[in-house]
């Protein structure tokens, strides 16, 4: 098998007729060394939806007789960096060069099954069994180097491949030569990996080795596909969510000579050989829909939510409320609010289907190639080792590129066309498609005791989900509620720290009210209320490089606290604002984020991730709403959703705290689920305005001033 065919971004896999099945991917595979393996929890997973891995027959780790080494990963490249830093898991373990290294990637033929790369899990899930895999290859490598050299082990050291005498530098051999002309196929055992102190280039800074594909435009997006015979297809869409088509006259398109038109089940599409005629043959369709009346908009949203809330479950608890309230001196209330926010992803979502002969080929924009190959099969009624879908690099996804109605609609039309199709989203569809980051409501209630010690906490949850809303301070009484359900009145979904961004908004900006009430500055009632250590460092760690001390709430200076743990990842943000009075208008002037993530893979990945997710959550935070008006989804480009730019971004500075005994956990999401809050409590800070809805838009801050 040409590796270089699949390597991730490689022209030549465009226009490929291999059909590379499972069964006989050793048998084209040819000569080398294949552990297997599975994937972090993947086998759970497998279970749980009944299916099963052969794990003679599905190899996740080549080492060729080229001397290259390939991984087949099933999680995709979407600008975390992944395939940089699994490399230098891999590279670490196996005593390789990271050049070395080929990452084929998000693959269905060629990869494990997987269920996406979402949560921030790729490394924390895939980092530890990867380092089993490379400790196992290295075994058997040093296994047949002491047959062949006949030296002990014991005197073996291995550098860049090779391996040799310690005692003879002229005795070696490379791990090419080990395999040339073979085929073995070894299962993970129970091999023990390197301890820390033995990493070479895991824990130092590497640049990410798509960089240069990146920046000078060589990199492959699924927009840039392009086969034989190809069509560009348009479909018409809704007005609203809630609209029905009553009819439509299609004639005008045909005056476009070479458009093709498809009415079938509902999809109205026209495809032409070329983007412009398809898009221009779109606007003479003339429908007519039927609109529901808006029930719900932007401004009636919350009370909609509230009211839809009757049963909720208890997702955590401890100790008894009443024991609590009755310890309490004060009791503070309050309730916090988000809008909708949408995923406004660089890259539109794009899809190129191939349906031929039963043979399925699929290029998706996607974060779960894995599921858009169940789409695929249902939509076609095929078996799915008939569907191959390949994912070249994603121009980000945050949890809103997964599998739906375009994956349905671009293979339907490629079969009914004969042909292969392009569908790719406009930016008003991929707004108006989009699953939102969900509205929300949270309510804290909770109370203090004479010494600023917490005593209760009660907190409801409707329609954010649970995700870091587990109290981290010590409180003996608490208990966590979430309300959850159908209603929305369009999709909704996960969004970079789902869950997290609501929730640690609301907590946190609830707790410098309790700082504020028992008569203590934010850092002072944040140390009086923990006694996690590992918390209680990132925080130090954040605020001495902060570098400045804090004053009881409002003191002016404009700094602000935010503290979570995101699914075992420490963080620690801090914000120092400046706020016009007489405008509203907010300007971040520096964040200082400090973060434990465990191990560091990567560690100017790592402070790019965090980088990312604090200019993301600042937009969040102070400008994303998405407009509605019942099905009827507004916001329709960047014109009216403001994102951040660049005369928006601060200093930002990441603390990186390294904790090596902790093997390595998400770092792509925490950093942004402390923005909301730490932004809130220092606008509070320097002007004395405490907002409870996000974003925290000047007009808000005007209202909330009076």
């Amino acid at each position: 098998m040409n590796e270089e065919l699949y390597s991730q971004g490689k022209d030549d896999v465009i226009g490929d007729e291999l059909q590379v099945s499972r069964r006989d991917f050793l048998k084209l595979s040819g000569s080398g060394l294949f552990i297997c393996f599975i994937p972090g929890t993947i086998g759970a997973i497998a279970q749980q939806r009944d299916r099963t891995y052969p794990s003679d027959l599905n190899a996740y780790l080549k080492i060729g007789d080229d001397g290259r080494v390939t991984l087949f990963c099933s999680k995709i490249e979407m600008g975390q960096g992944i395939i940089t830093s699994m490399a230098q898991l891999l590279a670490d373990e196996l005593d390789v060069a990271l050049d070395s290294i080929d990452m084929v990637m998000g693959d269905t033929d060629l990869c494990p099954w997987d269920s996406g790369t979402t949560g921030s899990r790729s490394t924390k899930y895939y980092g530890p069994p990867l380092r089993k895999a490379g400790a196992e290859a290295r075994a058997v490598l040093l296994q047949m180097a002491t047959e062949l050299l006949d030296v002990k082990q014991e005197y073996l050291v291995v550098e860049k491949g090779v391996i040799s005498d310690k005692r003879n530098a002229s005795k070696e051999v490379s791990y090419a030569e080990l395999v040339e002309g073979k085929q073995i196929i070894r299962n993970v055992s129970e091999v023990s990996i390197k301890p820390f102190s033995e990493h070479r280039i895991t824990g130092k800074p590497v640049r990410r080795t798509d960089a240069l594909e990146k920046v000078t435009g060589e990199a492959r997006f699924t927009g840039d596909i392009i086969l034989p015979k190809m069509l560009y297809a348009k479909v018409l869409r809704p007005p609203s969510h809630d609209a029905t088509l009553l009819s439509v006259d299609v004639s005008a398109t045909r005056k476009i000579s070479g458009i093709t038109i498809i009415q079938e089940e509902g999809l109205i599409a026209v495809l032409h050989e070329k983007p412009e005629p398809a898009e221009r043959a779109l606007t003479l369709i003339k429908a007519n829909w039927e609109v529901r009346e808006a029930k719900v908009n932007n401004t009636s949203i919350f009370d909609h939510l509230k009211e839809a809330a009757h049963e909720g479950r208890i997702y955590v608890e401890g100790g008894n409320l009443k024991d609590g309230q009755t310890e309490a001196q004060q009791r503070v209330k309050s309730e916090f609010y988000n809008h909708y926010v949408a995923h406004a992803p660089m890259e539109p979502y794009t899809v190129v289907a191939h349906v031929e002969d039963e043979q399925v080929k699929v290029w998706a924009s996607t974060q779960a190639p894995f599921r858009v190959r169940e789409t695929v099969a249902d939509t076609l009624k095929v078996p799915e080792e008939k569907v191959h879908v390949m994912t070249p690099f994603v121009g980000g996804g945050f949890g809103g590129k997964k599998s739906g109605r375009q994956i349905s609609e671009a293979v339907r039309l490629s079969k009914l066309t004969g042909r292969p199709v392009q569908l790719a989203w406009s930016r008003q569809e991929e707004f108006f498609y989009d699953a939102f980051r969900p509205a929300a409501v949270i309510k804290l209630n909770s109370g203090l005791n004479e010494q600023g010690k917490i005593t209760w906490w009660d907190c409801d949850i409707l329609y954010a989900g649970s995700r870091s809303s587990e109290p981290i301070y010590s409180i003996p009484h608490f208990r966590v509620r979430t309300y959850s359900g159908n209603v929305h009145p369009f999709a909704t979904g996960a969004w970079r720290g789902p869950g997290s961004n609501s929730n640690v908004f609301a907590m946190e900006s609830h707790t410098d009210i309790l700082a504020q009430a028992a008569g203590m500055d934010p850092l002072s009632f944040r140390m009086n209320n923990l006694i996690d250590k590992r918390m209680i460092r990132v925080l130090k760690a954040a605020v001495d490089k902060f570098g400045h001390e804090f004053g009881k709430g409002p003191s002016g200076k404009g700094f602000g606290i935010c503290c979570t743990n995101y699914l075992n990842t420490y963080v620690a943000t801090i914000a120092y604002v400046s706020v016009d009075k007489s405008t509203g208008q907010v300007k971040v002037e520096r964040v200082v984020c400090a973060q434990d993530m465990g191990e560091i893979i990567n560690p100017q990945g790592a402070k790019l991730q965090i980088e990312s997710g604090i200019t993301m959550g600042l937009s969040a935070a102070l400008y994303e709403e998405v407009e509605f008006s019942g099905g009827n989804v507004l916001t329709k480009n960047f014109g009216t959703y403001r994102i951040s730019r660049f005369s928006d971004v601060p200093a930002i500075e990441a603390v990186l705290v390294d904790n090596p005994e902790l093997p390595p956990q998400g770092c792509g999401e925490p950093a942004i689920t402390t923005v909301g809050a730490a932004l809130a409590n220092a606008i509070f800070d320097a002007a004395g305005i405490r907002l409870f809805t996000l974003p925290m838009t000047p007009e808000r801050i005007l209202a909330a001033r009076g």
